[in-house]
């Protein structure tokens, strides 16, 4: 676990479901911030010890980037009985419109956090004012994929949306689907510009600086 800068924390860990043929590397990032007597986990995987002895001292809760960020959290929740906030799941009708499948392949939905919803104790939000906590929400390649702005951190977190993929931080084709451009996507974050941001932290590929969010943005490495 590397402490990035005061109340903010970034550590890697192996993903489980991770294979050879994912463009991605086997570990990928979570992070936390402590922001008074708050701390929030971000997309967390494999929640080192330090933070979970600190999880019980805070009021804490999990905030995922998208839906299929599930990760420990469905441990983590019923362990330390935290809130979850995240992104809604694709309905039939969202799958239909990604992939051009049929309706019967879509069937119900995404499975995405269906335990969560099963119980009913999830909060789903997509906007800013969704969220009890001092966070912006950006759009990213998909309505459900966001890039969360954290003023009190100089923080930006992305979960899929801007990825690295051992060629530095950017706005991955691979992961566009068809009809969605990457200027489409980077002309949604080009706000971020205009506010102070220091760190830049992506679930896949690490914490980088602000001049990694201007090269991605402007499509360059």
């Amino acid at each position: 676990m590397q402490k990035i800068a005061p109340g903010l924390w970034h550590w890697e860990a192996s993903h489980p479901e991770w294979e050879l043929s994912e463009p991605w590397a086997q570990d990928v990032s979570s992070y936390a911030i402590e922001d008074g007597g708050r701390l929030l986990l971000f997309d967390p995987l494999d929640l080192p010890a330090e933070l979970e002895e600190l999880a019980a001292k805070r009021e804490t809760a999990i905030v995922l980037t998208a839906p299929w960020h599930e990760r420990d959290t469905r441990s983590l929740m019923e362990r330390l009985g935290l809130p979850v906030y995240t992104p809604p799941v694709d309905t039939a009708q969202d799958l239909i419109d990604k992939f051009g499948i049929t309706a019967e392949q879509a069937g119900d939905g995404s499975p995405d956090l269906l335990w969560l919803r099963e119980r009913g104790d999830g909060n789903f939000y997509l906007r800013s004012d969704e969220l009890p906590f001092e966070i912006e929400v950006f759009p990213g390649r998909e309505h459900n994929d966001v890039v969360l702005w954290v003023e009190s951190k100089r923080a930006v977190f992305s979960g899929d949306t801007l990825a690295d993929f051992g060629q530095g931080l950017g706005i991955q084709d691979e992961w566009l689907r068809k009809g969605v451009t990457r200027e489409e996507v980077a002309a949604g974050l080009r706000p971020l510009l205009d506010r102070p941001v220091e760190h830049v932290l992506a679930a896949h590929g690490g914490a980088y600086e602000r001049a990694a969010l201007e090269r991605a943005l402007n499509g360059e490495r």
